[in-house]
Order: C-alpha cells, then structure tokens, then sequence
C-alpha cells in the first residue's frame, strides 16, 4: 500500500460543525458591538484557525483577535462543541480502512482539549491511533505544525502518509511537511480551493475517498 498512514483534519472532513462554530462566532463579535447576521461570512471560519479568521474578516489586530478567541471559546467548551454532526458514512469509511492496516491519525487545528471531547462523544476515537491538535496557548496552531508533530510522535515516513482535509490550510499543511494531500469536496472549501491550494487528489464523495485512500498502490 503507497499510504498506510491517512491523517484526517476534523471540522468539515469528518463532522459538520456548522451550527456551533457558526454560533460561538456570533457570540465573540456581538462582544465587539457587531451583529453578524450572513452566514457566508460566518461559514469562513470552519477550517482556519480562528485568531487568523478574526483578522482576515474582521480586521482585528491581533490582541483583539485573541480577545475574540476567548470570547468564541467561553461558548464553544459549554455548549457549541457539541452542536455539531458527523457527516454520513464516516463510521463506514473509518471501519474499511482499519479493516485494510491503514493507521488513522487525526491532525487537526482545533484544540486537543476540544478535540478529544468532541471524539470521544461520537465514537470516533477507538478507530485512531492518534489525536493531534493545538493546544489553548496558541501551540502549533498551523496546521503544517500539527502534521510535523504528528509525524514525529509516529516515526513515520513521509512518503507513506496522506492528509486529508476540506480547506487550503490542510493541502497547504501538507505541501509544507512533503507529504501527500488529498481535498474533499463534501466540506467548506469555495470553488477552485482545493486545486489552487495544489491538492494531489480530491474526493467528491465518501465513496469516492474510500476508493482513493484504498486503491492506492506503490508505483
């Protein structure tokens, strides 16, 4: 097999946290006074890490943005955590590849804390090896940084992993770390995304990824 070890990125790939970020974000920015009510915009924060977002579409300076963050998490560690679903056939998927000796990391830029609490609620830790985040302080909030991290704690090669995300800041993590990268395209991603980020794949569908992550062979 070419990609034995298959990181996931968690919001947008694996669960659809629409609701609850969508929320917390309301939540920071009615602190500052602004009522944001267009869900385009609000939708943009699913993936990236938040202090980056805040800047981007809001233009914080940082010391703002980092207030905003607070903010955002006094909602999201009570209640916007779990306002969240995983996406149909998640559970399939994980199953066929453990079932095929694949080793299933999760490398996310959400926060561990929160990571693993939202993987333990809806079963999906048994089937990883390893859960990988940031950390509250701001530790390895790149993804690029939490893939290498990954792959230190692993001891694997790099040409036998694959990450696999909806949004440039995964296929981006990946060029960054030499390690292939494969788009979905059930996620947040906008048009043309992924391919301008530089994805070696992209899955349209769950069926679609499973057949891309198991029919891969050395060449």
């Amino acid at each position: 097999m070419r990609y034995k070890y298959i990181f996931f990125d968690l919001d947008g790939t694996l669960t659809d946290p629409w609701e609850g970020i969508t929320n917390c974000v309301k939540y920071a920015l009615l602190h500052f006074g602004i009522r944001e009510t267009d869900h385009s915009k609000l939708m943009r924060f699913i993936g990236p890490p938040l202090v980056d977002s805040f800047m981007e579409y809001y233009g914080f300076d940082r010391e703002k943005s980092l207030m905003a963050v607070e903010k955002y998490r006094e909602r999201f560690s009570a209640v916007g955590l779990f306002e969240n679903r995983v996406y149909d056939g998640v559970y399939d998927l994980l199953q066929k590849l453990t079932d095929c000796s694949r080793t299933l990391v999760l490398a996310t830029s959400k926060p561990k804390i929160y990571a693993d609490r939202i993987m333990a609620k809806y079963r999906l830790r048994p089937y990883f090896k390893l859960v990988c985040g940031s950390e509250l302080d701001g530790t390895r909030n790149d993804k690029a940084e939490v893939i290498e991290y990954a792959i230190e704690k692993l001891g694997c090669p790099r040409e036998s992993v694959v990450m696999v995300g909806d949004r440039r800041q995964d296929i981006i993590g990946a060029k960054k770390c030499s390690i292939a990268s494969c788009g979905v395209r059930f996620g947040y991603a906008e048009d043309g995304e992924l391919e301008e980020a530089g994805a070696d794949m992209i899955a349209e569908d769950m069926d679609d990824l499973l057949r891309i992550l198991t029919n891969q062979t050395e060449v």
